[in-house]
């Protein structure tokens, strides 16, 4: 996957004016990036496709599709809950509906879920996301649902 993403980024890089070392231009700062992904992302394939001396490698188990499905769900739930779906008439719910339902949903992916530690856990990403991204950095987010806030 690095080595793809690297390789995508360094030919869209020449998309832009690459320059130099000395003089770089605003497609420099990708190339490099996805240069270095690129040769980090192929280190680590060949080294895992390489067999141990020793044959000490154990199997590789089983896919977890129950913590999968419930981490890529709570994702797209989460965009679903931030923006909405205008072409379905879903109203964008706001960012503390969204995060509430990431965490609720993601943390039922692991083995024992506790609703008490995901509400706490939702509460202080939500207020963390409000004061960062509202507050600190002044980006322009619905926090609230329309008939909330209206």
């Amino acid at each position: 996957m690095f080595a793809t993403v690297g390789a995508a980024f360094a030919i869209g890089a020449f998309d832009y004016t690459v320059g130099s070392a000395a003089r770089m231009g605003p497609g420099y700062f990708p190339l490099m990036v996805g240069v270095l992904l690129t040769v980090l992302g192929s280190a680590v394939a060949l080294s895992a496709v390489g067999s141990s001396p020793g044959g000490n490698g154990e199997p590789v188990g089983r896919i977890a599709w129950k913590p999968l499905g419930f981490i890529i769900g709570a994702n797209l739930l989460f965009g679903v809950l931030l923006a909405g779906v205008q072409s379905l008439g879903l109203p964008a719910m706001g960012l503390i509906v969204a995060v509430y339902a990431l965490v609720i949903v993601s943390c039922m992916a692991g083995a024992a879920f506790s609703m008490k530690a995901s509400l706490v856990l939702a509460t202080v990403l939500a207020v963390g996301s409000y004061l960062t991204f509202v507050l600190g950095l002044g980006l322009q987010f619905q926090v609230w649902p329309t008939f909330i806030s209206s």
